[in-house]
C-alpha cells in the first residue's frame, strides 16, 4: 500500500501547498512519493468472522425443514462477507461498527464488501449505488468510521473495474478516482484495514488488461491487493494462476490477492454467471493458502443468495443453498 493521496495532500499543504488545484500531487512530488506503512498482512491462522446473515435466519426459523441440517452444516457454519449494498448513509457507521465490534470481541477478522459505487453493475441486475460521487465519498467516509482499530478485509466495489462498458472516458476517470479516494478514506480511518481492488476473474479480461486498469484506478497508491471471482464460479486453480499473473504485471511486491471460493466447487457451467444449476460451494474460507501472494480464500458472495435470474438479486433461496451445499 502506498501513502494515501489524502495523506500526501495534507503533508504537501503543510509544507507550503505544493499541490495542483485538483488536489492531486504535482507530477514531481507524485513520482517521488515514498511508500506508506502497509496494513499488517493476514496471518495464516487468521479466523474470519461469521456474522449473522440471511442463511442463519432461515436455519433458525426452519428447524423442521429437511434441507436445514445440510444448509446449517455446510453453509451457515462458515464465515462469509457482510455486504453494504443499501444506501443508508444515516446508519452506515453504526452498521459497520456492529460487524467489526462483534469480530473484535471474538478475536476474528471481518470481511466487509463496499458495494455503493454510482452506476453500479452498469444498470444490470444489481443496479443501484450512491446517487452521486460526492454522496459516495461521504458514504465511504462514514463506512470507514465504523471499521475501528482492528484488522479487517475490505472488498472494494465488486465489478467496478472489470465492468466499465457503460462508462465514457470522463465517467471512467471519475469512477476510478473515487475508488482510490474511498480506499484512502478507509486507510486513514482504520490503518489495519486491508483494501482489495476488483480484478474480475480469469475468464473475463487478460492479466495485462486488468493490471493496466488497476494501475489507472490507483492501486499502486491506495490498495493492499486485488480480489477475483466475486460472485462467479471459476475454479480456484484458474484464479490462483490469474491473480498471480495480474500481480506480476503490476510489479509491486507488497500487493496480495484474495479469491472468492464461495460457489466454485464444481467450477463454472460454460459462461453462465446467473444462478447456473448444479454448482457447489468451494473451499472453506481460510488464510492458510500455502501461497504467499494469496492472502485468503474467502466466501464473498453468500451461497444461497441469488444473482438475479432465479429471483431478485441478493435474495436468499433455500433451494439454491441446498443445491450449493450438495443436496
Amino acid at each position: 500500500m502506498r501513502t494515501p493521496r489524502a495523506a500526501l495532500t495534507a503533508v504537501a499543504a503543510a509544507l507550503g501547498g505544493l499541490l495542483l488545484t485538483s488536489g492531486q500531487l504535482a507530477p514531481a512530488q507524485a513520482a517521488d512519493a515514498a511508500p506508506g506503512v502497509a496494513a499488517a498482512e493476514l496471518p495464516d491462522d487468521a479466523v474470519f468472522h461469521n456474522y449473522p446473515a440471511n442463511v442463519h435466519s432461515w436455519v433458525a426459523q426452519n428447524p423442521n425443514d429437511p434441507r436445514q441440517p445440510l444448509i446449517a452444516q455446510r453453509i451457515a457454519s462458515q464465515p462469509q462477507a457482510v455486504w453494504f449494498s443499501n444506501y443508508r448513509p444515516a446508519t452506515v457507521t453504526q452498521d459497520v461498527a456492529a460487524v467489526t465490534s462483534a469480530a473484535a470481541a471474538a478475536g476474528e477478522v471481518p470481511v466487509l464488501v463496499s458495494y455503493m459505487i454510482p452506476n453500479r453493475d452498469c444498470g444490470g441486475a444489481s443496479a443501484g449505488g450512491a446517487p452521486t460521487f460526492t454522496a459516495y465519498l461521504d458514504w465511504a467516509e462514514d463506512f470507514a468510521a465504523g471499521l475501528g482499530d482492528g484488522q479487517s478485509v475490505i472488498i472494494l466495489e465488486p465489478d467496478s473495474l472489470a465492468l466499465t462498458t457503460c462508462l465514457n472516458p470522463a465517467q471512467r476517470a471519475e469512477r476510478f478516482n473515487a475508488l482510490a479516494d474511498a480506499a484512502d478514506l478507509i486507510h486513514a480511518a482504520s490503518p489495519e484495514a486491508r483494501v482489495y481492488f476488483d480484478a474480475g476473474h480469469s475468464a473475463w479480461h487478460s492479466p495485462a488488461t486488468m493490471a493496466a486498469t488497476l494501475r489507472e484506478a490507483g492501486i499502486l497508491r491506495s490498495g493492499d491487493g486485488i480480489y477475483s471471482n466475486v460472485s462467479n464460479y471459476r475454479t480456484t486453480a484458474d484464479e490462483n494462476a490469474f491473480v498471480q499473473a495480474v500481480l506480476a504485471q503490476l510489479g509491486d511486491p507488497d500487493l496480495r490477492a484474495v479469491i472468492d471460493t464461495s460457489r466454485n466447487g464444481n467450477g463454472p457451467l460454460g459462461g453462465e454467471w446467473c444462478d447456473p444449476p448444479g454448482r457447489r460451494v468451494g473451499q472453506n474460507p481460510t488464510a492458510a493458502t500455502g501461497n504467499r501472494l494469496i492472502d485468503a480464500y474467502l466466501w464473498v458472495k453468500l451461497p444461497g443468495e441469488l444473482d438475479g435470474c432465479d429471483g431478485p438479486a441478493g435474495s436468499f433461496s433455500p433451494a439454491k443453498a441446498y443445491e450449493l451445499a450438495g443436496g
